[in-house]
């Protein structure tokens, strides 16, 4: 039973859910939700395995890195003692072979798209090319590995090839990722420092890395209107809901401290699902027969929910804290 527990503890779930997002939006563009949800359940499950392979991978490299950022950190197994070099290695290896067999019911294709999530997961982590030292390829990575391969597979699982069609929304969802992966590197300054880890907050400073996140906001958000064509109200909260992200940039560029800028990212991060949802819905809804009217108002109260729970969150900012380092 020792390899399940791990890979349990290794299935970050936060990071997780947002995979599945992009998964699920894949499936439901452009028609909505497959019927039955049972043909999904492949692709989900491939994906955490696909996932914990990665997760075990990074581990096994950023042992050190890990000691100083997350000491003690029940989902870092390695550096906890919980856990040896040696079971992390056979947990990468079963977490392989599980995501390839999990995809076969997918078909070729997705077999395929699964083994270039293991690639770059290895890629990644692990010399020879250890793109995680790689200032400007390391956030291209994690968002091919995050965003396109889930996104294909939940194409797949729905039943159809990704097409051209789908490359508006598929770079919107790429460059929203990219605006939140890059300040990932706040949050691991200190084992990065130690570490010489080359990453665009250590090479150019907190101003630049706002701003290339901004510029990935920007970008994203016109992209996703530009994608889904959504009526002037879905449009607006969509981009209120991310234009809320923007005011937390500003916010994190003017953080004095961690605390400060766990809490804006934390706030953003979470603002940033919300707007995941509310696309999720919108074409959900849309392949459900759901009329433009009902739509449009089951996004916007979904967005106002978002909003106000995040204004709720603000004023609680230890547990922003809490839930950004889970």
């Amino acid at each position: 039973m020792r390899l399940p527990v791990l890979a349990w503890r290794l299935l970050r779930f936060r990071v997780a859910a947002m995979v599945w997002t992009f998964m699920l939006i894949g499936a439901a563009n452009p028609n909505g939700l497959p019927a039955s949800w049972l043909g999904l359940l492949p692709a989900v499950a491939a994906l955490g395995a696909s996932y914990v392979a990665a997760t075990s991978a990074n581990d096994l490299a950023d042992e050190g890195v890990d000691r100083i950022n997350h000491p003690g950190d029940r989902a870092r197994p390695l550096v906890n003692g919980d856990a040896s070099r040696g079971d992390l290695r056979a947990l990468h290896l079963c977490a392989c072979a599980a995501a390839l067999a999990l995809a076969v019911p997918l078909g070729p294709l997705a077999v395929g798209v699964v083994a270039v999530s293991l690639a770059i997961g290895v890629a990644y982590s692990l010399s020879p090319l250890r793109l995680s030292y790689r200032t400007w390829l390391a956030p291209l990575a994690l968002g091919a590995a995050y965003v396109l391969v889930p996104y294909s597979l939940g194409a797949l699982a729905a039943g159809r090839s990704p097409v051209a069609g789908d490359g508006w929304l598929v770079a919107a969802l790429f460059a929203l990722f990219l605006a939140r992966i890059v300040l990932k590197d706040y949050r691991d300054l200190p084992g990065d420092a130690a570490y010489d880890k080359p990453t665009l907050l250590l090479r150019f400073g907190s101003g630049v890395t706002c701003a290339i996140s901004l510029c990935a906001l920007a970008a994203g958000a016109v992209l996703l209107v530009t994608a889904l064509r959504p009526p002037s109200l879905v449009a607006a909260a969509l981009l209120a809901l991310l234009g809320g992200a923007a005011v937390l940039l500003r916010r994190l560029d003017g953080a004095e401290d961690g605390r400060d800028q766990q809490v804006a990212i934390g706030l953003g991060a979470r603002l940033g699902n919300g707007a995941l949802l509310v696309v999720l819905a919108w074409l959900a809804l849309g392949g459900a027969g759901a009329s433009e009217a009902a739509r449009t108002v089951f996004a916007c109260l979904l967005a106002g929910l978002v909003g106000v729970s995040v204004v709720a969150l603000a004023a609680r900012p230890e547990q922003v804290v809490i839930g950004y380092k889970g």
